[in-house]
């Protein structure tokens, strides 16, 4: 990763608010987000693969990151990003998109879905509804929102 883009990526979520207890934090907050996200972009898909993926570039995360406690265990990946508030996650996440773009925005694609088997009949909750945009350049989805029902996509694509 080139210097500019490394510093835009810890730049952009050093100011992620920490929700765990001071006595619990044997990893650094900004070391499991940076570790998952190139973890993601590298096709991780669950925890699992997430500590997968740190474990196998150890050597190579250790020249950027400080991994006070080594690679963190999938269970403390699922943990934390449990705990980070996802409205400021996903703000931090567009400002480095933004810092990083070389992305062609000649065409974006918006596109609902429902998310089949994702409801909670018992507890009277309905099927989850995501609106997305899509660069179709580039294959790269920019935003993601959850709306209430399929007739709430206009007022989510602003």
């Amino acid at each position: 990763m080139p210097p500019v883009r490394a510093l835009a990526l810890a730049s952009s979520f050093a100011t992620v608010d920490d929700p765990r207890i001071e006595r619990t934090k044997a990893h650094n907050l900004l070391d499991n987000i940076i570790i998952t996200l190139c973890a993601v972009i590298g096709g991780a898909d669950d925890w699992v693969g997430v500590e997968e993926f740190g474990t196998s570039n150890e050597a190579w995360l250790k020249e950027c990151l400080e991994l006070p406690n080594g690679i963190p265990s999938h269970a403390t990946f699922g943990r934390v990003f449990a705990r980070i508030d996802p409205e400021q996650f996903q703000q931090r996440f567009l400002s480095w998109i933004q810092a990083v773009q070389t992305v062609r925005t000649d065409v974006i694609a918006l596109d609902g879905k429902t998310h089949r088997g994702s409801h909670d009949r018992p507890n009277g909750k309905a099927a989850l509804h995501l609106v997305s945009s899509w660069a179709t350049e580039n294959r790269v989805v920019l935003g993601q929102i959850a709306v209430d029902d399929p007739s709430n996509e206009l007022t989510a694509i602003p």
